[in-house]
């Protein structure tokens, strides 16, 4: 079995030698329309030179168009985005000097790997010597410089997104763009790629932009997120920024996990199992449904009771769902060592946390 050689030294490689400070990625009020259809309602987006920003949501909630908006497959229908202090709004895809990797890994099965990793830099009209060194450098950079000589298809799913990904940055773009570039993946293998982007990302300094639906994989590796909803920005911000505080009953659904369960919003606080609790944000008097993360639930002698319906073992800690009297299911995570049974009678509490609601459903 061959050994993957180690990572060049900064001064040995082309793309860490030149590895500069990103660029700066704007939307202004961007709008997109197909047909009468508005699926981007008024972006605005200020990405950081050197930041690794994901765009967060459902299927559906316009995330892969800003995207393609941005590398210029599509076209807004109004706004602005700039790429450093330039109007990139109606450049054409390959005059924005960025790189894209795709959940396809899109190579070129007639080509080994070295030819698919430098063909962006041959169509650019670098000669072939320094494409070549330049190819070997990326793919140094993502693990695979012994594979050069290989074909596609003698590739695991993995090792050929590392291709795409070495060919993306070949060029050494101002901006990266992923457009779910690890969906395709086993869990195992998109978890050390995911890593391994996020370590090539910051190595090099390239601005990223990624758009994922799995917020595990954005909260990991992200410097900020923004969460999409229906062709809107619902929340930006830091991973815990989100988790901790989400501004809205949809950002706290959708990130991490929730339990919604009945309470009464009164003077700035809710009551939540005769506990009251400070609020996230204001919100008007009156019954209110609360989100409750499973690590602000305890198990406890005293407090509201209910049933174990099942309790998973996850390593360090357990996550067990109760069900309450009234029917309303509770997620609580707590030590493993802390064993309970189906159907064994427990009793919860909740850690005084600032929690968000949603008015109750009428």
């Amino acid at each position: 079995m061959t050994t993957p050689r180690a990572l060049p030294r900064t001064s040995d490689n082309t793309l860490l030698a030149d590895a500069g400070s990103g660029t700066r990625v704007e939307f202004r009020d961007v709008v997109k329309d197909y047909g009468s259809t508005r699926v981007l309602h008024g972006i605005d987006l200020d990405i950081a030179p050197g930041e690794f920003i994901s765009l967060l949501g459902p299927s559906g909630c316009g995330k892969t168009t800003a995207l393609r908006v941005l590398a210029g497959l599509e076209q807004a229908t109004g706004g602005t985005v700039l790429l450093g202090d330039r109007d990139v709004s109606r450049v054409p895809t390959n005059k924005r000097d960025i790189g894209m990797v795709f959940q396809s890994y899109s190579l070129f099965p007639h080509l080994r790997v070295l030819d698919n990793t430098a063909f962006g830099l041959r169509r650019r009209g670098v000669g072939s010597k320094d494409a070549a060194r330049r190819a070997t450098d990326a793919l140094e950079l993502v693990g695979l410089g012994h594979l050069a000589d290989r074909f596609p298809h003698q590739l695991s799913g993995g090792q050929q997104q590392r291709v795409a990904l070495a060919r993306a940055l070949v060029t050494e773009p101002r901006v990266l763009l992923l457009d779910e570039p690890l969906s395709a993946l086993d869990a195992k293998v998109r978890v050390q790629l995911r890593d391994e982007i996020r370590r090539i990302q910051l190595r090099l300094g390239v601005t990223t932009v990624f758009v994922t639906h799995d917020q595990e994989e954005a909260l990991a590796v992200s410097d900020r997120i923004a969460v999409m909803n229906a062709g809107r920005i619902e929340q930006i911000g830091t991973p815990e920024e989100l988790y901790l505080r989400p501004a809205t009953p949809g950002v706290a659904a959708f990130v991490g996990i929730s339990s919604i369960v009945p309470g009464v919003a009164s003077g700035g606080a809710v009551t939540v199992w005769d506990q009251r609790l400070p609020l996230q944000s204001p919100v008007a008097d009156g019954p209110v449904e609360v989100f409750l993360r499973p690590e602000n639930v305890r198990l406890s002698t005293d407090g509201v009771a209910g049933a174990v319906q099942e309790s998973t073992f996850l390593g360090s800690i357990r996550r067990t769902l109760v069900r309450l009297e009234d029917g309303t299911l509770v997620q609580v995570q707590h030590s493993a060592g802390e064993r309970v049974e189906y159907d064994d009678r427990v009793r919860l509490q909740i850690a005084d946390e600032p929690v968000t609601v949603r008015p109750a459903a009428s």
